[in-house]
């Protein structure tokens, strides 16, 4: 899996929030530094047993950045700080403490499906964007 020196945020790929979120950073990510891969395919699948994570659990956002993966609200905040525009303003959230920023990431984590609704598949990109994912 050669990314060329990207990043890659793995994210649940039945998930309406995350796939938003992937689209989201899609458009304000003109240099095209991140690739993606859905946590369920045999990328997203293989990445996380290089990086030692549970390969079941599918209710985190996984930033992996040179060879290290970040969860949470740790990876939304390292990729909003690499994002063009105002959005890097954002990182300045990482003095909260973790384990609070990870509260809330949770609570939204656990409702994600109920609130923003799931699909049957993992979204397929469009052949303009195919090169973005792994």
């Amino acid at each position: 899996m050669a990314t060329d020196h990207h990043d890659i945020l793995l994210f649940d790929g039945i998930c309406n929030l995350c796939n938003g979120f992937v689209q989201f950073i899609i458009r304000r990510d003109p240099a095209a530094r991140f690739k993606f891969a859905s946590l369920q395919s045999e990328a997203g699948q293989a990445a996380l047993g290089r990086l030692g994570m549970p390969r079941e659990v599918f209710n985190s956002l996984i930033l992996i950045q040179d060879a290290v993966g970040y969860t949470k609200s740790t990876a939304v905040l390292k990729t909003m700080r690499d994002l063009s525009g105002a959005w890097k303003i954002l990182y300045v959230l990482m003095i909260i403490p973790r384990p609070v920023r990870d509260f809330f990431y949770d609570l939204v984590a656990r409702s994600r499906y109920r609130m923003f609704g799931k699909r049957d598949a993992c979204m397929i990109p469009t052949p303009e964007l195919e090169a973005r994912f792994l």
